[in-house]
């Protein structure tokens, strides 16, 4: 199978998935490498389209307007200069880190409506020896939707647990009871 590399020699798969939960835990730096990492690797509309899920997935209120209105700013920038915009990312991933957290519009497609819309396998390649002085992928980023989560035997019932008591800040949600012991 063949692994697609981010410019420091990531599984980009697993770069995305650091991205989206260290924004969930609102740690902006992090959430920040990993953001730049897939921008300098040239996945630059991923990267977007990644930051634009997140804001409707994990964040409350209308933070994603915001997130678009960077999205279209950096596609003006971006047009003139095919190398520049940076900037804008930064600012979506931190905006995203430090807005308050909800899963609710994630829960209502998987959870209330449609309990069998996560899928039961998704492709990813294992996690490499991270270099000196990089980031190590988070061992809370292989989760069920990675290839080395699910080797490690994490489950989809361990991801709605885990990642609903990892966000911060939290604002309370409507599907809260759904998830009893979540954060224990």
């Amino acid at each position: 199978m063949y692994t697609i590399k981010t410019k420091r020699g990531y599984a980009m798969s697993e770069v995305a998935s650091a991205l989206q939960k260290a924004i969930r835990r609102g740690d902006a730096r992090l959430a920040g490498y990993w953001a730049i990492e897939l921008f300098e690797s040239n996945f630059k509309d991923y990267l977007w389209r990644r930051l634009l899920v997140i804001s409707a997935e994990d964040c409350w209120g209308v933070i994603t307007h915001e997130i678009d209105a960077l999205y279209r700013a950096w596609a003006t920038v971006h047009a003139k200069r095919s190398n520049s915009g940076r900037i804008f990312c930064s600012k979506a991933t931190i905006l995203l880190a430090q807005s308050r957290k909800c899963r609710d519009a994630d829960h209502l497609t998987n959870l209330v409506y449609d309990p069998k819309a996560i899928p039961d396998e998704e492709l990813e390649a294992d996690l490499e020896a991270a270099r000196t002085n990089q980031e190590a992928i988070p061992d809370y980023a292989l989760d069920c939707h990675t290839q080395a989560g699910r080797k490690a035997g994490k489950t989809k019932e361990m991801f709605f647990r885990d990642e609903f008591a990892a966000l911060s800040p939290r604002e309370p949600g409507l599907f809260d009871d759904d998830l009893k012991g979540a954060g224990k």
